[in-house]
Order: C-alpha cells, then sequence, then structure tokens
C-alpha cells in the first residue's frame, strides 16, 4: 500500500511539472513598459507627421484634426488595455494555486471515490472553478471610453504637468461632447503650455461649444493669444473671422478670413467653404451700409 502512494505522489509531481510552468508564465513587465513606450513614441511620430502635412498643405485642418483624434483615441485604447491587464494578472495567479492545490487533492479524491464506494459523498467533492475568461470584443463601448476618460483624468490630479496627457484628456471630452470638462481641461494646459497656440484656439472653440457656440468674451480672448502666437494658425483664423462675424463686424470678419484664403491649399474644400463665408459677410456688410 504505501508503495502505491509513493509511485501516485510521484505520478501528481511529475503532472504538476508538465502543467504549472505553463500556467505561471506571465509577460514581462520590462516588455510591457518597454511596448508602451514605444506606441507612445510611433504616435509622437505619427503626430509629427500629420503636422507636417498640413504646414506643407498636404491635408487641410478638418482632415488634420480627425486624423489626430483618431491617433488619440487609439492611444488612450491601448493605455485602458494595459490597465485592464493587472486584474487579470491577479485571476490568473489565483487559478493557478487553484490548479496546484486541485491537481493532488483531486487525484486522491477521485482515487478514494472510485476504490472505496463508502468514500467521501460526491457533495464533499471540489467545486469546478468557475471560469476566469471573458469575451472581449473589438472596440471599447462608449461607457468603457467614458471610464478610460475619467481614469486618465484622475491619473492626472498626480501629474498636473503631464502636457500630452492633458491634450488626450481635453481631446477625449471633445469627442465625447463634454465641451465643459473640455475647457477646463483645455484651460490647464494653457496654463502649463502658454506658448502653444493650437491650444488656445481648441480652449476657444471648446468655451464656444459650451456656451451655445458663442465666441464673445473669453473665446475671443484665446483666440487673440493664439494668433499673438501664431498669426498664420488656420484653425485660430477661421474662428477669429466667425466671432467677428457674430459680432456684426463684417469688416473684420472678411480681413480675417481672407487672411485663411491665401494660406488654404487650392481647390480644397476649406478654401470653398471660407470663399462662401466671404461672400456671405461681404452681403451682410453691404446690406448693414445701405441703412
Amino acid at each position: 500500500m504505501l508503495t502505491f502512494w509513493i509511485i501516485a505522489a510521484l505520478l501528481i509531481l511529475l503532472a504538476l511539472w508538465f502543467v504549472l510552468p505553463a500556467l505561471l508564465q506571465k509577460p514581462n513587465d520590462e516588455e510591457e513598459v518597454e511596448r508602451r513606450e514605444a506606441n507612445i513614441l510611433v504616435y509622437k511620430d505619427q503626430n509629427r507627421e500629420l503636422e507636417a502635412d498640413l504646414k506643407s498643405d498636404l491635408i487641410g485642418e478638418k482632415q488634420y484634426q480627425d486624423e489626430k483624434q483618431e491617433l488619440e483615441r487609439r492611444l488612450l485604447e491601448d493605455v485602458a488595455r494595459s490597465e485592464s491587464n493587472k486584474p487579470a494578472t491577479a485571476i490568473k495567479n489565483a487559478f493557478v494555486y487553484g490548479v496546484a492545490v486541485f491537481i493532488p487533492v483531486g487525484a486522491i479524491i477521485f482515487y478514494l471515490s472510485v476504490g472505496n464506494p463508502k468514500g467521501i459523498d460526491a457533495a464533499n467533492a471540489p467545486r469546478p472553478m468557475p471560469g476566469t475568461a471573458t469575451e472581449q470584443s473589438g472596440t471599447m463601448s462608449q461607457q468603457q471610453i467614458a471610464a478610460n476618460i475619467d481614469k486618465l483624468a484622475e491619473r492626472l490630479k498626480q501629474n498636473p504637468n503631464d502636457v500630452q496627457g492633458w491634450q488626450m484628456l481635453a481631446r477625449s471630452y471633445m469627442m465625447q461632447s463634454r465641451f465643459s470638462d473640455a475647457a477646463g481641461a483645455y484651460e490647464h494646459l494653457t496654463s502649463i503650455n502658454s506658448k502653444d497656440a493650437d491650444a488656445w484656439t481648441d480652449y476657444a472653440e471648446a468655451l464656444a461649444l459650451a456656451n451655445s457656440q458663442n465666441l464673445a468674451g473669453k473665446p475671443t480672448e484665446a483666440i487673440n493669444r493664439a494668433l499673438q502666437i501664431d498669426p498664420k494658425n488656420q484653425k485660430a483664423l477661421d474662428l477669429s473671422g466667425s466671432a467677428a462675424y457674430q459680432a456684426g463686424d463684417y469688416k473684420r470678419a472678411i480681413d480675417e478670413w481672407q487672411k485663411l484664403l491665401k494660406i488654404l491649399p487650392a481647390g480644397s474644400e476649406e478654401l470653398r467653404t471660407i470663399t462662401a463665408q466671404i461672400t456671405k459677410a461681404k452681403e451682410m456688410a453691404g446690406s448693414k451700409d445701405s441703412k
């Protein structure tokens, strides 16, 4: 009988030797960090390429903004996936320890149950472990995206000088139509990166959208700051013309849009749109002068 138990113990150890190494494998932390850093570098390179294409008039402002938001959305999803892997690792560890206990104990119980009809009751047998795998959809739901944005906001409270993080947070709020939150994020961004004309322009846009698209007051001040930094900023010139148009200053609106007209690529949709806006402003100016 003793010989049987020795052989059984050896067989159990042999089974564990095959099973546990595969289960205990886990991603190297340094590799995970390197992967995340590589993704951020790729994002920065793609972002620089977009900015270069915009400055060389290969793409328009709208295409630039759309592609930049798509880059930031993918980076945000990548960050979220990295965070979600942490609880998964803990579950996996628990599962491994469960297997380590279940194999020898289960083997002994199985033998006693089969070899002895009066052995333990089936009700006392170990219950199957609940599955730990969950189906993951290829894309994130709106609720998941919103939750990840809130996580990013919490993280930035501990790192208030992270320019890239605040820019991502602000643009994420804009994508979610949370314009007041976006304006707050852009306000912080301009305080830590006051020489960024794009940040001031986006701040003006968020403020206006949070206030029924009204560009008067703070939005106009932000637009003016952007143009002081970069007089040829296309979005700032467009918004400056719109602000003047809203205020009834049609001549100034025409002046601002004509500045923009000179730097827009020929045949672009943006050029046609601004041309139409200038025509409308001229009509309004003529009507105003005739009164």
